[in-house]
């Protein structure tokens, strides 16, 4: 089993979990199930896992019809400070470090990056300061539509609010996930801003042909900015639709969207890993070798089988990551 010097993970949705009420300071499986499923995530298996960076998301769920979540950009800030404050809380015990420039060494404890997954919690552009101020070095502009973009499941460009926020964003040097942006959204994203692009958790829209998952083009195109992607354990997208719902997915559909995107690319220096292991979703679909990120190793097993590098591998478990925040956090 090749064992890299550490993991990074993309894409980990902690503080929301714990503000609705799964304590992930303990391992998953001492946490209780719920409406999302069996939880695959808790401190302890990251620990376990040798997963010593993330990105640390604050996801705040819209209300869509369910009843729940925010109906303005009051609320939705609300609920981004809750989460923040959830994070500062582990920062001060030192269960983790936050990470906020380009200089970190090998954290103590767990070092996160802050990554506010879509912008509705802005109120305005002038809350850019604030949340930056707080820590967040990566911003997604939409999950669904959000004012300022199209996003997954509805298609449009940037709003014009979306436009004056990347200029503000580019202003403080804050890295742009593309992950959920709408083609049009992401293609004009692209034009108007010279700042670092990833996409933290996306797939192959050529194994999953649904907008949420990356063409070959925009995979390109993220390439060509210097860009990283990180693979997503979400089984939705990682299997292909005549497959989806017949089997549980496993660890060579991930290494099926590795493979594709670093032949794509040329090389496999864009790929990594954004499991978004706890994103709504229980243990039962996400691999079936997998039940919590204390598993995490066994992705660079599969890897190695199917004949990348020891090299390769540990540019995609985390290296890849590394290196691609160490050039473009402020």
């Amino acid at each position: 089993m090749i064992h890299p010097p550490s993991l990074f993970d993309a894409h980990l949705d902690l503080a929301y979990n714990a503000v609705c009420g799964r304590d992930v300071t303990r391992p998953a499986r001492e946490q209780s199930a719920d409406e999302q499923g069996i939880p695959s995530v808790g401190l302890p298996d990251l620990r376990d896992g040798n997963v010593r960076r993330i990105c640390a998301t604050i996801y705040c769920e819209p209300n869509l019809g369910s009843g729940r979540g925010y109906t303005n950009a009051d609320e939705a800030f609300a609920m981004a400070d809750a989460q923040l404050d959830w994070y500062h809380a582990r920062f001060a015990t030192g269960d983790m470090t936050l990470v906020t420039d380009g200089l970190f060494p090998e954290p103590i404890g767990i070092g996160a990056i802050l990554l506010l997954e879509g912008a509705d919690p802005i109120r305005t552009p002038a809350d850019v300061e604030y949340f930056f101020g707080r820590g967040v070095r990566a911003v997604g502009l939409a999950w669904k539509r959000t004012r300022y973009a199209g996003g997954t499941g509805a298609p449009g460009p940037l709003t014009p609010a979306g436009v004056e926020l990347v200029h503000e964003l580019d202003r403080f040097g804050i890295v742009h996930d593309a992950s959920h942006l709408a083609e049009e959204s992401f293609w004009q994203l692209l034009d108007l801003s010279a700042g670092p692009v990833m996409a933290s958790h996306s797939n192959c829209r050529a194994i999953v042909p649904t907008d949420r998952q990356l063409s070959d083009d925009m995979a390109r195109a993220i390439a060509r900015r210097g860009g990283v992607i990180g693979i997503n354990f979400f089984d939705r997208f990682l299997l292909s639709p005549g497959d989806h719902g017949k089997r549980r997915a496993n660890l060579a559909d991930v290494v099926r969207h590795v493979r594709h995107f670093c032949d794509l690319i040329g090389d496999t220096s864009h790929v990594g890993l954004g499991t978004d292991m706890d994103g709504g979703f229980g243990r039962d679909n996400i691999p079936q070798e997998i039940e919590t990120s204390a598993d995490l190793p066994r992705v660079a097993t599969a890897l190695s089988e199917t004949g990348f590098s020891d090299a390769c591998v540990r540019r995609i478990m985390g290296g890849n990551w590394a290196e691609y925040f160490e050039k473009h956090l402020p």
